[in-house]
């Protein structure tokens, strides 16, 4: 089969030419706003009876999106056509949050109406403090955070109707707003705490601090650094295109299924070490080196494709360029090392001497393996205190809005259908049985 390109006007096709019988297939080109081209092959299995196969699809566009475009290539990220340096730098999460649901960055008004819905939500019916309790100590919090945010549709019945428009805001505005609270009894739980309630004169992240490190023995304040560095690491993951559990977010939802459900199905895809994880398997592998004279070592096994060791924290599936995020996500970690006074921290020092020399090292450059996002934040979360296996929890938190706005987008789109992947069929043909006496 062989393809070219041809402009008609008003709009630009390639034909397909099936070389086996010479038949032939126009099929449109559908520009978007910036970025490639896409060729729509709804009509190729109707009209030429064939298939394409895309393992991981890695050049395959499921659906059509206004809410966030990545250019790998250039290291792009924008948010409703915003790029994440301006937002990172200017916005808080709440007001980013309402960007990516809504559009449109929020008037004063808007934004005092949008964080007070959000802080009015923020508290869990009481009787979910059963589910927790019904989990092991030692349970890992993305396990607790599946189920408890999956049993969330048989406490909130006034808003699974996934067809009613302000049912399914308001799922989603509980969702976002009761996020820190489920992460945080998640943690309170495996230390045996009690657990603490929401603050309405905090701030989202402030009262996800409060959430996290308070006790009722004594007054907790929030330190404004930290309050700060925990936005912009919200704003940063919360919401990154296509991604896997997007996708399955997305895949979920076109079933019918109720928004509780769905996010329940994003956490457990994001759970992955390929995907949440990877911010704490980067802090395991600054550990394993341990020194700064144990990097060549480290390099090494890193470029021995025989050997399965593996520098986490480089490389990204789409962004073949630095990551946007991770610039800032470094700044971030100077800011928080400086405040809590480890500014000499061995890990920091340690990452610090890793990126220099992967920078300048043909290998990682040709190979385009820059640091991404989750080189740093694990560095960060752990000065904040706040353990490995909870790392991927704070990720399920910030990526919880990029999960609502894919959801209610998917879901008002006309072209959208129930997800249903073909395969390529590599069994054995038509056969038929055999008796049991007759086999051998």
């Amino acid at each position: 089969m062989t393809t070219k390109a041809e402009t008609k006007t008003p709009r630009e096709t390639v034909t397909l030419i099936d070389n086996s019988n010479g038949r032939t297939l126009e099929l449109p080109l559908l520009p978007g706003t910036v970025g490639p081209k896409v060729m729509d092959i709804r009509p190729l299995y109707n009209d030429l009876g064939i298939f394409t196969y895309d393992p991981g699809y890695t050049s395959t566009g499921s659906c059509k999106s206004a809410i966030t475009y990545i250019d790998g290539d250039n290291g792009i990220l924008l948010h409703r056509g915003y790029p994440i340096e301006e937002l990172a730098e200017h916005s808080d999460f709440l007001e980013v949050a309402y960007l990516i649901l809504k559009g449109e960055l929020p008037t004063a008004v808007q934004k005092t109406k949008f964080v007070g819905d959000i802080t009015r939500h923020s508290m869990l019916n009481e009787q979910i403090n059963f589910f927790f309790r019904g989990f092991r100590r030692d349970a890992h919090p993305m396990a607790v955070m599946c189920g408890v945010v999956g049993a969330m549709a048989a406490f909130y019945h006034d808003s699974t109707n996934i067809h009613d428009p302000h049912q399914r805001m308001i799922a989603g505005y509980r969702l976002i707003a009761k996020m820190p609270t489920v992460v945080s009894w998640a943690y309170k739980y495996s230390l045996g705490q009690p657990f603490m309630y929401p603050r309405n004169a905090l701030s989202y992240s402030e009262n996800f601090l409060h959430l996290m490190f308070a006790t009722p023995c004594e007054e907790y304040k929030v330190n404004p650094v930290l309050a700060r560095a925990m936005d912009r690491i919200l704003i940063l993951h919360a919401d990154h295109e296509q991604n896997a559990s997007t996708s399955t977010v997305r895949l979920a939802g076109s079933s019918g299924a109720n928004p509780f459900a769905c996010i329940s199905a994003g956490i457990a895809s994001l759970w992955g070490p390929a995907h949440g994880g990877a911010n704490e398997a980067v802090l395991q592998m600054l550990t394993e080196i341990g020194t700064k004279a144990r990097i060549p070592e480290y390099i090494g096994r890193a470029k021995d494709k025989n050997d399965p060791f593996r520098l986490m924290g480089f490389g990204h599936r789409v962004y073949k360029h630095y990551d946007p995020r991770a610039k800032i996500m470094q700044r971030t970690c100077h800011e928080v090392l400086d405040e809590l006074g480890m500014k000499d921290d061995p890990l920091l020092d340690l990452a610090l001497e890793l990126e220099h020399i992967a920078l300048n090292d043909d290998y990682f450059i040709e190979r385009k393996l820059f640091p991404n996002v989750d080189f740093y934040s694990g560095i960060i979360f752990q000065a904040m205190g706040i353990p490995t296996q909870m790392f991927t929890s704070l990720f399920a938190l910030a990526r919880t809005v990029g999960w609502i706005a894919q959801w209610h987008e998917m879901l008002t789109d006309p072209d959208q259908k129930i997800g249903r992947p073909r395969q390529l069929y590599v069994g054995e043909p038509m056969r038929h049985y055999v008796p049991l006496d007759r086999r051998g």
